[in-house]
């Protein structure tokens, strides 16, 4: 059996662009391009990187919420890439997501109770009181009262409506959970309070986690591992405090560059890129980050590096690092 609840192989996802009226311009959005990572049952892995790079669509091509255009994404030792509505079903079971905006993934429409006992309906869980008295365990398991059930999502706070969104996704007992930037949207008071939310149902659901957020300094106190990705790749992956303590690729030292220290004596040097993230739409050659790297090589403009382990199950895509 594989050490792995969740595999991706050379995940990839290209989203065709339209040209102008006279068929000019028509080409491929390469938004996740040869992505490979697993996640360990119980573990949370965190995926980072600047807006655009594909970390979102990594998540929902690994739950096939979007169909990949190549590779394999295998949970629980089965390819799910290659099952069809049918047979994707009882997966999806096991399989949920949180999404980045609390209140634009909760129908306006329905009450809070009717939200979380939805996917209890839909999956043939619980019906009738036992299905109210699911959702009324499940509010409670987050944090909200059971009267919560009553109303209408409009009536609660940005990190309440996340709350609901966390219920929702518990109700059907799974095992793994995308979290989609799940405080991103959220006021810094607030943040602290989900994330040791979801650090105590992991704990009490045996739940694994792909963790994704914009930052390194959110994931630092969640993940077991992280992976940085940039322009559709992933370009470092290592354990969370080997590559806090020692980042090995450019892009990696320039994010943890610049996250804030709370001590105004301590000094970093900060690392700014020069010049725009490429467009996906036509990538550089070679390393995709060798546009804004200081330190790059010739071959860094001629050849893509290999995505290899550097030692203590530490991957790196850079010719630089041996």
């Amino acid at each position: 059996m594989s050490e792995y609840l969740v595999e991706a192989r050379n995940l990839t996802k290209h989203f065709p662009v339209q040209g102008n009226l006279l068929g000019r311009g028509r080409g491929l959005v390469k938004a996740v391009d040869g992505v490979s990572f697993g996640i360990k049952r119980g573990e949370t892995l965190g995926l980072v990187g600047e807006s655009g790079c594909g970390k979102s669509t990594t998540g929902r091509l690994i739950l096939r919420l979007i169909e990949p255009t190549g590779g394999e994404v295998f949970f629980e030792g089965e390819d799910i890439t290659r099952l069809n509505r049918r047979e994707l079903r009882p997966k999806r079971q096991r399989m949920q997501i949180i999404f980045q905006d609390p209140y634009s993934s909760l129908n306006p429409r329905m009450t809070v109770g009717r939200i979380v006992g939805e996917p209890l309906t839909l999956h043939g869980l619980a019906n009738g009181t036992q299905k109210e008295r699911r959702v009324r365990e499940l509010l409670e398991m987050v944090g909200l009262s059971p009267s919560h059930a009553r109303r209408y999502p409009h009536e609660f706070s940005g990190g309440q409506r996340q709350r609901i969104g966390i219920a929702r996704a518990l109700a059907v007992d799974p095992k793994m959970i995308v979290c989609d930037e799940p405080v991103s949207a959220l006021d810094v008071s607030i943040q602290s309070q989900i994330l040791n939310l979801l650090e105590d149902l992991q704990r009490e659901m045996d739940l694994t986690y792909l963790f994704i957020a914009h930052g390194l300094n959110v994931v630092k106190y969640v993940s077991d591992r992280v992976g940085v990705m940039y322009l559709g790749k992933l370009v470092e992956l290592a354990g969370a405090e080997r590559l806090y303590s020692s980042p090995q690729h450019p892009y990696t030292k320039a994010l943890l560059s610049a996250i804030p220290v709370p001590d105004p004596q301590a000094r970093r040097e900060r690392i700014l890129l020069g010049g725009d993230v490429p467009s996906p739409l036509n990538p550089p050659a070679g390393c995709r980050f060798h546009t804004r790297c200081a330190v790059a090589e010739e071959l860094c403009r001629e050849e893509e590096p290999p995505f290899q382990d550097t030692g203590g199950e530490h991957m790196v895509a850079c010719h630089l690092v041996r």
